[in-house]
């Protein structure tokens, strides 16, 4: 079963949360990061992009890099813009998103459970990355960014969040992307331990969003374990920041693709592939968003068109199988024009949906891509039957929105 644990939070002192909140480290790059923290000495970014403190062109992996987080963040506290909380809590964290809300559970999850597969995983990681994410966390001493985590809705569970959001929280802004923030601690120790024991009953939770981070706090846990002749399994590194929440309240955006070139074959070569997976309907200039699960858009020489997937072309007793984006990978993307491994291909690129479908005909459009699919989201319920069989999704098949900010609550290691 589950295990959640409270934390003393270092946070923002009241007033500087919304100049502190910061983007996670990995949906910006350096450039981005540069230009959104321009004259914000408070923001995050200094800690999790901290080599936008370093001349450009610094190496991202660089020992200096790693070391300037450190710096920055004990810059932060000592200026007085972090502050910690005196004793051991739970928090909830609300976000605000076109009018829909979602309500996460703040607390430290344990490296044990990521390795028992208690905390289950479905993707895969690649070892750079993981590498990155283990220095910074190591060598800052802190859990910068929360893993985003899921389960299924619990009655219990909601009852408690509901109460406590009855209270004044200590955070409410909304930050520059039209995303509201909220942040209430849970005081009374009364519930905070109720809410730990309705985790223990829960039997397993979903990584939603932060592979890489949820596998670097699990293996810094393991390296200092390894180094303390003491361990006793009950020290702050063996648990790393998540935010938990009820699998009912998310929303999965679509990601979708844009290939540079048809691979050598001409457009009757690549219409006539088509045509054996899906049936082929053209639309015209008009833009075509998916409306179900089983069909998927494409963009291609200023058309749009509609393709549903025969029935026959899906496996539908695989839940790796069954999803579209699977099916449009292993019939068309991986035979027709040479994507072996979507992860390391220099011939595709991934756009979120919350970008929206004018992103992709902008692409396509500046000649740079040759033709776009616009995908139907996969479901939360789909992503949780893959976790279960242990299996894992092709590489992006999900866009969570909205993301985690990071800097509202941060965990140390010590």
């Amino acid at each position: 079963m589950a295990i959640l644990r409270k934390f003393r939070a270092i946070r923002p002192k009241p007033g500087l949360e919304a100049k502190i909140a910061s983007y996670p480290y990995d949906v910006i790059n350096s450039e981005e990061a540069r230009e959104i923290a321009n004259g914000n000495e408070y923001s995050f970014l200094h800690i999790n992009k901290p080599e936008i403190d370093l001349p450009i062109g610094t190496y991202l992996y660089s020992e200096e890099v790693y070391l300037k987080a450190r710096d920055n963040f004990q810059s932060f506290v000592k200026n007085g813009w972090f502050i910690q909380d005196e004793k051991e809590m739970l928090y909830v964290y609300r976000q605000t998103m076109d009018g829909r809300e979602q309500y996460g559970i703040v607390g430290c999850c344990s490296a044990d459970d990521f390795y028992n597969d208690i905390i289950k995983k479905h993707e895969h990681t690649r070892k750079a990355k993981e590498e990155d994410r283990i220095k910074h966390v190591d060598v800052t001493n802190i859990n910068a960014g929360p893993i985003f985590l899921t389960y299924r809705s619990n009655n219990a569970i909601n009852g408690i969040v509901d109460l406590v959001v009855r209270n004044i929280p200590i955070y409410d802004f909304v930050a520059s992307d039209g995303i509201g923030h909220t942040v209430w601690i849970i005081e009374d120790d009364s519930l905070g331990t109720k809410l730990t024991e309705e985790f223990g009953r829960i039997r397993y939770l979903y990584i939603a969003d932060g592979h890489h981070r949820a596998a670097s706090g699990a293996m810094v846990a393991r390296r200092r374990q390894a180094k303390n002749p003491n361990h006793t399994g009950n020290e702050e590194y063996n648990f790393f920041l998540s935010v938990l929440f009820p699998d009912n309240q998310l929303r999965i955006f679509d990601y979708n693709r844009v290939l540079k070139n048809l691979n050598g074959n001409s457009e009757e070569e690549m219409f006539n592939e088509l045509d054996n997976t899906f049936i082929v309907e053209k639309i015209g200039e008009n833009q075509y968003k998916p409306r179900a699960k089983g069909e998927i858009g494409m963009y291609y020489e200023n058309s749009w068109y509609k393709l549903i997937i025969k029935p026959e072309q899906r496996i539908e007793n695989d839940p790796v199988k069954s999803l579209d984006i699977s099916v449009l990978q292993d019939k068309i993307l991986e035979p027709f024009f040479g994507i072996e491994d979507p992860r390391t291909s220099d011939d595709i690129d991934f756009i979120g949906g919350i970008r929206g479908l004018n992103e992709l005909e902008k692409l396509v459009d500046s000649v740079k891509f040759k033709v776009a699919f616009a995908m139907f989201p996969t479901s939360v319920r789909e992503l949780m039957n893959i976790a279960d069989a242990g299996k894992v999704m092709p590489p992006k098949s999900t866009w969570f929105e909205p993301k985690l900010r990071s800097g509202l609550l941060v965990h140390s290691l010590d």
